[in-house]
C-alpha cells in the first residue's frame, strides 16, 4: 500500500512537472516568435528608403528612370526576401515540432 501511494504522489509530481514544462515551452515560442517579427519593421523601413531613394535619384537624374527603376525592383525584393524569412522564422518558432 506504501508503494502505491509514493508511485502515485511521484506520477502525480511529474504530472505537475509535465504541465508547467509544457506552459513553459508555450511561453518561449511566443516570445521568440514576437522577437522574430521585429525583422517586420525593418524590412517596412528599408522598402521605404529604396522607394525614397527612387524618387531621389529620378528627380536628380530623369533620364534613367528604367535602370533606376529596375535597381527599385531588385532592392524592394531582397528587403522583402528579408521580410518572408523572418515571418517563416516565427511561424516555424510557433508551429514547428
Amino acid at each position: 500500500m506504501t508503494y502505491y501511494i509514493y508511485t502515485k504522489q511521484k506520477f502525480l509530481s511529474q504530472r505537475k512537472n509535465n504541465k508547467n514544462n509544457n506552459m513553459m515551452l508555450q511561453s518561449a515560442k511566443m516570445i521568440g516568435a514576437g522577437l522574430a517579427t521585429i525583422g517586420l519593421a525593418g524590412v517596412g523601413t528599408g522598402v521605404g528608403i529604396v522607394f525614397a531613394a527612387l524618387v531621389i535619384a529620378f528627380a536628380r537624374n530623369p533620364s534613367l528612370k528604367q535602370q533606376l527603376f529596375s535597381f527599385a525592383i531588385l532592392g524592394f525584393a531582397l528587403t522583402e526576401a528579408v521580410g518572408l524569412f523572418a515571418l517563416m522564422m516565427a511561424f516555424l518558432i510557433l508551429f514547428g515540432g
